[in-house]
């Protein structure tokens, strides 16, 4: 219906994983387990995302274990990694664990990106990004700390150093206004790293998705602008 691929994110969660914080309880429908696997190619997701969320649980144990059943189960593409430490201390690129999960069967391999987590160098991140195309996959650069909500100056940053490394895909986070990456940044990510030509179609009239942008940049100004009262006011005639 939306023209584009649809997938999820599961979690591999380890429970034997020695944690940095108190561990959060995901709920059985998403952990990376067979039964949501097999959902998932019943529902006929394009993908599936094996990673972890903060206090998780997750490891790279969990995630190459999860991969391993998923390609039994699920026809899709599958990316794996994390995006954060997801409560567990252990390396977040590590390249031996990206070799594993490549010849395993993960078709994009995902790592946080450069500027995101603190102490992740370019250097790694290039050398993983070397290592992935190697193996024939794809890497993904992730914004998942929070900085989609940031400056747009940092996104840009962001983008453009990623690219350098060598990233294939840029995914921007949901901690931002009502579940999504700010509107503003994620068209300053898709700017940075490709131009402002591709969000026009060759007509010259603007893309879908400049003009998602746009409603969803006026709908933002629109209920910011609002005081209690109307607020109120829209609720009660909407209930």
């Amino acid at each position: 219906m939306i023209g584009r691929p649809v997938g999820c994110n599961l979690e591999p969660i380890d429970e034997e994983a020695m944690m940095m914080e108190t561990r959060l309880d995901i709920p059985k429908g998403r952990r990376a387990i067979p039964e949501t696997f097999a959902k998932a190619e019943a529902l006929g997701l394009s993908f599936i995302a094996l990673t972890g969320n903060p206090r998780s649980g997750v490891t790279n144990k969990a995630i190459l274990k999860a991969i391993k059943e998923a390609k039994q189960l699920f026809g899709g593409l599958i990316i794996a990694g994390k995006m954060h430490s997801a409560g567990v201390d252990e390396p977040l690129v590590s390249l031996s664990a990206i070799s594993d999960f490549i010849d395993a069967g993960a078709d994009i391999i995902l790592m946080p990106a450069v500027n995101t987590v603190p102490g992740l160098s370019e250097r790694e991140v290039r050398e993983a990004c070397d290592l992935i195309h190697r193996k024939g996959a794809l890497a993904m650069t992730t914004i998942g700390t929070s900085q989609e909500g940031a400056d747009s100056q940092t996104i840009r940053e962001i983008g453009l150093i990623n690219k350098r490394c060598g990233a294939d895909i840029q995914h921007i986070g949901d901690a931002g206004w009502q579940g999504i990456a700010l509107p503003e940044n994620i068209m300053t990510l898709s700017i940075a790293i490709r131009d402002k030509a591709l969000d026009l179609s060759y007509d010259g009239c603007l893309s879908s998705s400049l003009i998602i942008f746009k409603i969803l940049l006026r709908l933002r100004q629109f209920f910011l602008s609002l005081s209690i009262d109307d607020f109120h006011c829209i609720i009660g005639r909407l209930i």
